[in-house]
């Protein structure tokens, strides 16, 4: 490593005279060098690039701690955007449901006769949840557990105890008010806005880059949740970036380009990352062979180590991986992977969609993630993982689990099923939480600094939060 290069890493001033704001690049293979080589070429759409600068001032600590600033989001944002609310698999009959909760808004998803709906969740009565904690569950009417009131799976109004007494309570007018409701890619999304642009539009470029990754046909094998004591966007933005890798995550550079990450700002609701694994990042002092490269990307079960993952000559750690991933995931899933790309089956691809949920379309790391407020505290958020496996053509979509619960305390190894070196991942990713939190209090320096690429996304969500913020 030469010693202007060991400059820029290492944290002193490197000579980026002639450079405009944004241009700098960590020294290095990028992410469209790395997939160039690749035995099976990836597709077009990862194949683009889509940087823009968004500038450089400080992003203030009070959008995570203000009470006020808190309060309008719940205003002007949770009442106004698409989200994720659940997966086919949770709802797959007629009568199931799934509330779904976000700050003080409760929203039941019913699979009903004709078709999937939501409503409010609130007696018309005196107002008690007609179901009262969030999850699946299974009715073939939603009944008040107060005093009885009850409502077909259509949400009109069929049963009233003492009917005799309310006169003035016509059904036709105590229809169950109804939330939009958009289906996309096996997600069920609601909006509590009647006014709201169509999810389609909401969602821009994502069903187009999305079209041959076929979500819809992938079920959840695993959901996992965790409450975090910081902001909702404090713990978006953990995922957004790439950068905490080198001091939070050390044990991943051997595999992985951290510094190198690609990343794509798009149009209002939808960013990216990418990452191309089988490389060295480029903080280590040398760079790794081809068969430390592959050693470096086995994670969990190393009894897999056989013959397949020798690399033999004129091949990459990417092609030995891809072709082993892609074969042990087709007979585990009963699949056909073999349309896939290299970089489809082993690099990291993350999309944000405006405000809380991140897609890995990937197939070694499918995860979908979910942030939330935790009820109306500014301080903690709820952050969900559920991975999406694909399941056999012809065969039925499986059942979805149930929500393994992780406390605050605990580590992400109790949830059963979870890799346990994910695990240890993921209590690295949140281990920081409450620091941060508590330091936004404690600060005199009254705003974060972020880079001006490897932290484009960061910056781009609170341009997108500000415009709904500004909203009448």
């Amino acid at each position: 490593m030469n010693a202007h290069n060991k400059n820029i890493l290492n944290g002193l001033p490197g000579d980026d005279r002639g450079l405009a704001p944004g241009e700098a690049r960590c020294p290095g293979r990028t992410v469209q060098d790395i997939i160039a080589t690749d035995l099976h070429p990836a597709p077009d759409v990862l194949k683009q690039q889509s940087y823009r600068y968004l500038g450089s001032e400080d992003v203030p600590f009070a959008r995570y701690t203000g009470k006020e600033f808190f309060a309008a989001e719940l205003e002007q944002v949770w009442s106004k955007v698409w989200q994720w609310a659940c997966r086919l698999e949770h709802i797959p009959q007629v009568g199931d449901y799934y509330v779904y909760e976000i700050g003080p808004y409760s929203i039941l998803v019913v699979n009903t006769p004709k078709g999937i709906k939501a409503y409010h969740n609130s007696c018309l009565h005196r107002g008690t949840k007609l179901k009262p904690e969030e999850g699946m569950g299974s009715s073939d009417q939603l009944r008040c557990p107060f005093h009885g009131w009850t409502w077909s799976l259509e949400g009109e109004l069929v049963s009233v105890p003492c009917a005799w007494d309310f006169p003035h309570a016509k059904p036709e007018e105590f229809k169950l008010p109804e939330v939009r409701v958009g289906l996309w890619g096996g997600f069920v999304f609601i909006n509590l806005d009647e006014n709201a642009e169509n999810l389609e539009s909401y969602l821009q470029e994502l069903p187009e880059h999305f079209k041959d990754w076929d979500m819809e046909h992938r079920f959840t094998e695993l959901h996992v949740a965790k409450e975090l004591p910081c902001n909702w966007k404090a713990a978006v933005e953990a995922f957004l970036e790439a950068y905490h890798v080198i001091e939070t995550h050390p044990q991943l550079l051997p595999g992985t380009n951290d510094a190198n990450v690609q990343y794509d700002t798009y149009s209002q609701h939808i960013t990216r990352f990418y990452s191309a694994s089988g490389t060295s990042s480029p903080h280590l002092e040398r760079p790794l062979s081809e068969q430390e490269l592959v050693d470096a990307m086995l994670i969990g079960d190393r009894s897999m180590v056989n013959d397949e993952l020798q690399v033999r000559e004129g091949e990459t750690a990417r092609i030995v991986m891809a072709r082993f991933l892609r074969k042990l995931m087709g007979e585990k899933y009963q699949v056909d992977l073999d349309h896939f790309s290299d970089a489809e089956i082993i690099d990291t691809i993350e999309y944000h969609v405006f405000p809380n949920m991140v897609l890995f379309p990937g197939l070694s790391l499918p995860m979908v993630y979910r942030f939330r407020p935790l009820g109306c505290d500014p301080d903690r958020s709820l952050f969900e993982i559920l991975f999406l496996r694909p399941f056999a053509p012809g065969t039925e979509r499986p059942e979805a689990p149930e929500v393994a619960m992780v406390k605050e305390e605990e580590s992400y190894a109790v949830a059963e099923g979870l890799d346990p070196y994910l695990a240890h991942v993921y209590d690295q990713d949140t281990s920081n939480m409450r620091a941060q939190q508590q330091g936004f209090k404690a600060a005199k320096k009254q705003g974060e600094t972020l880079g001006n690429y490897q932290e484009v996304r960061i910056r781009h969500f609170h341009k997108v939060l500000d415009g709904y913020l500004q909203q009448s």
